[in-house]
């Protein structure tokens, strides 16, 4: 009985044996699968090399069998040889069209279930977009068409409280002169850099400061804001004035009095209500801290980030500036929030009238007044030429100083005429502005620097008495408007005032 190779099916010529099947193979062939596969082929068992016990075989050439002698048995044996070749073919063809078709129909059911995830995806993004339009705020709801709705009335004791304070403040308006010893454009002119404290808060967004003008807070994309206050001693520097006489400067020194951290998320904003400092953070948590600032109140309204705070001239009434589309009213005293109002405008900044009986918010595409007293919209200005990213009324109550995304433009509108009055080009990108407490001096700021803008009544006229290459986010008036307070966005504060 001869022995055959059972991969080639031939008769080997160098014969082996695999010692733990007993199957006879060609030596190279056998070799060569257990190089590229390491198993038996027949068995699928584990097989090296030194499994392979080489067979003995006779090296005398074998005739050829009776069927290949002749022609006919020749002829018979390629038409056999045709005819397995031809099944194979066939056999092959079918798996071939059996694999296309279960292709086929992976791929549809890949298409499918692709379908079926975005249709799903669409759907959360709907639901989360319509409850952001039913957020519960003090007690309403919200339309889901994008139209204007008060989620509840203002209550009628904050309308009171809105009332008094305009007909105090606004009583004294017009004869309010320049109070004694405020900074004149001389004065102004004549700022230079102080202090400089080292980088407080990466991410820095904002700056207030308090009544005394000797407190600062500004917060981080950490979701830690701090309270800083300023200290001021004498020293005398060699250089000296034209008329000989040594130059004394005021120098400042910044300490931390109280870390705020309440882990809401970056701070976007933040304002000062009588003693307490406000926080707004991107998780849509407005929060009141206590004078100590070891404690605190917060208000969850929105939906999303709060985008800007003010705070209303009473000191007892914040208003915050969503990403949802809404502006809240909150009750300090109260400790909770008693209005929300939906736009269908997108909010980028916020700031009370100094009467107190408006509200600004500015969008994308112009600037809407509010009446906080019934908490709708009394006018809009605009359209503006892009977004809106800080708003400030002067003290004169009939001004408004707009600075818009990426603009190198402040523009000053009228409220009266309800149209820009003046257009004062700053040279530089302007990302923030605020008016000092007289509404002579309006200082704009931005990535390549501060300027202060001065308006002469007398001759009402303007001029530019400042400016500084300091880089700022936010800048901030100090008392009696004689020194000038900003940050960058790594929260180093600098000050200016005049030797």
């Amino acid at each position: 009985m001869s022995m055959l190779c059972a991969i080639s099916g031939e008769a080997p010529t160098n014969p082996v044996a695999s010692a733990k099947s007993g199957t006879v193979f060609e030596k190279r062939l056998i070799e060569a699968y257990i190089a590229e596969h390491g198993k038996d082929p027949l068995t699928g068992e584990e097989l090296s090399m030194a499994d392979l016990i080489e067979l003995k075989s006779s090296n005398i050439v074998r005739p050829r069998p009776p069927t290949l002698t002749s022609i006919p048995a020749l002829l018979a044996t390629f038409q056999n040889e045709w005819d397995a070749l031809a099944l194979e073919t066939y056999t092959l063809r079918q798996q071939l069209a059996q694999v296309q078709q279960e292709l086929s129909t992976a791929l549809y059911q890949h298409d499918a279930a692709t379908r079926v995830i975005a249709r799903l995806l669409k759907e959360r993004d709907e639901a989360r977009e319509a409850l952001s339009h039913v957020t519960v705020g003090a007690g309403g709801f919200a339309t889901a068409n994008g139209e204007q709705m008060d989620v509840t009335q203002v209550p009628s004791y904050i309308q009171e409280k809105i009332e008094a304070t305009k007909a105090e403040l606004g009583a004294t308006r017009k004869k309010r002169s320049i109070p004694e010893g405020w900074v004149t454009a001389d004065t102004v002119s004549s700022f230079e850099v102080v202090s400089t404290s080292a980088p407080l808060f990466r991410g820095t967004k904002a700056l207030a400061l308090d009544a005394s003008g000797r407190v600062a807070l500004i917060g981080g994309a950490n979701g830690i804001a701090g309270i800083y206050t300023v200290s001021y001693r004498k020293y005398l520097r060699t250089s000296k004035t034209s008329d000989g006489s040594p130059r004394i400067y005021g120098v400042s020194q910044q300490q931390l009095l109280q870390p705020l951290n309440a882990s809401d998320g970056a701070i976007n904003d933040v304002a000062w209500a009588g003693k307490s400092a406000v926080t707004a953070s991107s998780s849509g948590v407005v929060r009141v801290w206590n004078e100590q600032g070891t404690d605190s109140i917060s208000m969850t309204a929105h939906a999303g980030d709060v985008v800007a705070i003010a705070v209303h001239p009473a000191k007892s009434i914040v208003a915050s500036a969503g990403a949802d589309k809404s502006w809240v009213l909150c009750d300090i005293e109260a400790r909770k929030s008693v209005v929300q109002v939906y736009d269908p405008s997108k909010f980028t900044a916020a700031q009370f009238h100094p009467d107190g009986y408006l509200f600004g918010l500015g969008t994308d595409s112009q600037i809407k007044i509010f009446d906080v007293r019934s908490a709708t919209i009394a006018g809009s200005l605009g359209p503006v030429a892009a977004p809106v990213s800080s708003l400030s009324f002067s003290e004169n109550g009939y001004w408004l100083a707009v600075a818009l995304l990426g603009q190198s433009i402040a523009e000053i509108w009228d409220l009266r005429k309800q149209a820009v009055t003046k257009s004062l080009d700053i040279g530089s990108r302007v990302d923030h502005v605020t008016w000092d407490y007289t509404g002579q001096f309006l200082a704009a700021s931005g990535p390549s620097g501060i300027s202060v803008q001065h308006y002469a009544k007398a001759t009402k006229s303007w001029s530019k008495p400042l400016q500084a290459a300091i880089p700022s986010v936010a800048t901030a008036w100090g008392s009696k408007g004689n020194n000038l307070m900003s940050v960058n966005h790594s929260g180093k504060i600098t000050i200016m005032e005049s030797p």
